[in-house]
């Protein structure tokens, strides 16, 4: 792992230092789902650049921000922006934010991200429950030495997404008067787009979207025993599909369009958790 337990321990105290509750709820919002960090009441705000040992976030709907308030009565912590891979940042960089999640209290991630549909059966402006996700970036952020301390050496990935946090948010996306798509995650390296035919691979392997992010999150975070409940906006339909090229103006504008069913699915959900 390339961060010290002193590393986490002074990021951690830094951010105590600035706020005044503990969050016992994380939340990663992916790219163009940052306007969710509007809704956080009582809100502190911290500049990445203003924590020590956190990289900088430099994709475009990518705040950089960590906002510590709460939301539906909850004290939570908020990642607006997080790292990727394709940024240059190693796999145990990317995911040194979950460690400090960690380290402030943090029981429940929520994590959050625009894919690439890969299902047929979706459209754009679908929101996916993640069940599950195979890992293509071929990067894993337990490469190396493993702490004790922060979890164990063979980390069981069965339930990476919580059963009964996805039971809760079928629930409210019913409620709410929308059906909650389903299925699993391919998280690839980037930052190119996926080509048709690597689009009909990830189809016959079991892949419902597609995106440049979550496993290593999910992976880590369940290192550290936090449970994690995902959820992707289908921001477009991925390469070949369509007869028309991926752009990232399309998965803002997707997100945008999709952003008050967006919230009101994450506000209920942390309301129930």
């Amino acid at each position: 792992m390339s961060f010290t337990k002193q590393e986490i321990q002074e990021a951690a105290h830094s951010i105590n230092q600035q706020i005044d509750v503990k969050p016992t709820i994380g939340l990663i919002l992916g790219s163009g789902l940052g306007v969710l960090s509007e809704e956080i009441e009582h809100a502190q705000t911290i500049a990445y650049q203003d924590i020590p040992h956190f990289p900088a976030s430099t994709v475009e709907g990518h705040a950089g921000e960590l906002i510590i308030g709460h939301l539906e009565g909850r004290p939570v912590v908020v990642m607006a922006g997080r790292f990727h891979l394709y940024e240059g940042h190693d796999a145990a960089k990317v995911t040194f934010p979950i460690r400090v999640m960690k380290a402030l209290g943090v029981e429940t991630l929520l994590v959050t991200n625009a894919a690439g549909g890969i299902n047929e059966d979706f459209q754009a402006g679908d929101l996916m429950l993640i069940r599950d996700h195979i890992n293509f970036m071929f990067r894993h952020p337990l490469i190396g030495p493993n702490d004790e301390d922060l979890g164990v050496r063979f980390p069981d990935m069965s339930d990476a997404y919580d059963p009964e946090l996805g039971k809760i948010a079928k629930k409210i996306a019913s409620n709410q008067g929308f059906h909650l798509q389903e299925g699993t995650y391919s998280a690839v390296l980037g930052p190119s787009y996926e080509t048709p035919a690597e689009i009909r691979m990830l189809r016959k392997l079991g892949g419902d979207a597609v995106g440049m992010s979550t496993a290593p999150e999910v992976i880590a975070a369940r290192h550290a025993g936090i449970r994690c409940l995902g959820i992707s906006c289908i921001s477009n339909m991925a390469a070949g599909i369509l007869p028309q090229p991926l752009s990232h103006e399309e998965v803002m504008d997707t997100a945008n369009q999709v952003k008050s069913k967006f919230i009101g699915l994450v506000k209920g959900i942390v309301k129930a958790v």
